[in-house]
């Protein structure tokens, strides 16, 4: 027992089989998210872009882009061309529902993101610290529930994960004294998930500016073929996985970057007790929802972290250039958004591909205190740490993502104060609710009808937003969403509350009914 525990390999093992124990028991509890029909809808078209029909005259080609075509043309699908057969044989061979298929795709997906992160961090810290840090950010409840729900944002900060921590790897190799035998193989891997990053989000080749900027920092003096065959493959890589790019790459990739950066969306926001929309956020939004939304003891461990690295800089300990680098994410991309504002909504969701590097730096303080050679404190303090995480995710499930810290009361505190459930997860609940009470009974919809549609097979449903108040009939049930206090803004507001569908006292969807 002590020599499997003392294997480099066993702290990683020992985290994924616990997160995939996990998984596998919970992953059919999560309901579809809002973005999630006409995301899958896109990843069910995309294919047919490389097909031979594609190529002839009258095809159509705004057809692979799914439903809605001018959103999804601008979202790479790179991550949905491998996950989706991968979601079919999983529907296929286990007789599982498409939305949970996905969800346990997403969750693999970021269990792969996580041996990235473990791998980058071992850079640094030996390997149970390594893993400490990894657990305290899997365990987030935050970054637990997008693992499922979410096909965009976590798959990208799995993939950017990789293609910076191999980005690295390779301007090492590459400026090595001697030549490295394994080189090719790391310049196909790094061209490979730069490209393939690339192809999930237009921000993607940021990793590989980021490696490029490693690779100067070593002053080269050789190496720069490999490097310009890096840049090369990946651009090639991410033209094969982007089909809206094929027909003018160049101005295509402009009007990309042009929309990304130029969010016209005008969504409501409910942030600090008051309604914003989201191109007009105050700027201490994302600071204070990275303040609120991640568990009491993150940011004090960064600092921690923060205050041992600088310690090691000036005593020389470490090579400042990597970290520099890895660190550069975060607080570059942290004082970009802080100072421009672009549109934000859905707490920090966009963004969870730059907080990996934060937590890279709490590793230092997991290693600090193995160094004390004290390894049953280590262990102590270690899962003290991660419980409040753990707590979390226990408490809000299967509405991880919905947590919210002490700091405001938990999420029941935040409850009215900051969006908790925006992304209507809650239906696959509350329609469960309907069928084992009330099946008979007319359900009507406030919004978002795909979602309660996947899940209302033998249910009668009317789209509230398509009806006048008259078209509700005496006993008739109402689906509400708190999502921007919504069900409280409702004509049909003071409609009595049946049931409630919520966690650690915020409620997250109302069904009332017409008296």
């Amino acid at each position: 027992m002590l020599r499997f525990l003392k294997h480099p390999r066993t702290p990683l093992l020992l985290l994924l089989s616990l997160n995939l124990a996990a998984g596998l028991l919970t992953f059919r509890s999560y309901g579809l998210s809002w973005d999630e029909p006409l995301f899958y809808n896109y990843a069910d078209s995309i294919w047919k872009a490389y097909t031979p029909q594609a190529f002839s005259p009258d095809f159509d080609f705004d057809s692979v882009y799914g439903r809605s075509a001018e959103d999804h043309k601008y979202y790479g699908p790179a991550y949905l061309l491998l996950a989706r057969p991968v979601e079919q044989a999983l529907s296929s061979l286990f007789r599982i529902d498409q939305a949970s298929a996905w969800h346990l795709v997403n969750f693999i997906t970021f269990q792969l993101g996580l041996i990235g992160f473990y791998r980058l961090a071992r850079r640094w810290h030996n390997p149970w610290p390594a893993a400490a840090a990894t657990a305290f950010l899997a365990w987030q409840p935050v970054f637990w529930g997008h693992a499922f729900i979410n096909p965009k944002d976590a798959p990208f900060m799995a993939a950017f994960l990789w293609a910076l921590t191999l980005g690295l790897e390779l301007v090492d190799r590459l400026t090595a004294p001697e030549k490295d035998p394994r080189l090719p193989l790391a310049l196909a891997s790094a061209s490979l998930l730069l490209g393939l990053t690339s192809a999930i989000r237009v921000i993607g080749p940021l990793a590989g500016l980021l490696t490029g900027l490693y690779f100067l920092s070593r002053l080269p003096r050789r190496g720069w073929v490999g490097f310009g065959l890096y840049g090369l493959t990946a651009a090639a890589v991410m033209f094969i996985f982007w089909p809206f790019l094929w027909a003018a790459p160049i101005p295509r990739l402009l009007e990309v970057l042009k929309h990304m950066s130029n969010n016209p969306t005008e969504l409501a926001v409910l942030f600090d007790g008051q309604i914003f929309r989201a191109n007009a956020m105050p700027r201490r939004y994302l600071p204070q929802m990275l303040a609120i939304a991640l568990t009491e003891p993150t940011w004090i461990l960064f600092g921690v972290g923060l205050i041992l690295v600088t310690r090691k800089f000036i005593q020389k300990q470490l090579d400042p250039r990597p970290l520099l680098v890895v660190f550069g994410l975060f607080l570059g991309m942290l004082a970009y958004l802080v100072y421009f504002i672009p549109a934000m909504y859905d707490g920090f969701r966009h963004f969870l591909f730059i907080l990996p590097p934060a937590f890279l730096g709490m590793g230092f303080a997991f290693q600090w205190l193995w160094e004390q050679n004290r390894p049953r404190l280590f262990a102590l303090v270690a899962l003290l740490l991660l419980f409040p995480g753990v707590a979390g995710i226990v408490k809000m499930h299967p509405y991880e993502y919905a947590y919210y810290n002490a700091f405001t009361g938990g999420t029941g505190g935040a409850f009215r104060v900051y969006e908790t459930e925006y992304w209507l997860t809650c239906y696959r609940e509350a329609i469960q609710w309907v069928k084992a009470n009330e099946p008979a009974t007319t359900l009507h919809v406030q919004r978002e009808m795909d979602l309660a549609a996947y899940y209302s097979q033998g249910l009668s449903l009317k789209d509230l937003g398509k009806e006048n108040e008259s078209d509700l009939q005496t006993g008739d049930l109402v689906l509400f969403h708190t999502r921007a206090n919504l069900d409280i803004r409702s004509t049909f507001r003071n409609l009595p509350v049946v049931t409630t569908i919520g966690r650690d006292g915020a409620a997250f969807c109302l069904i009332k009914r017409k008296e």
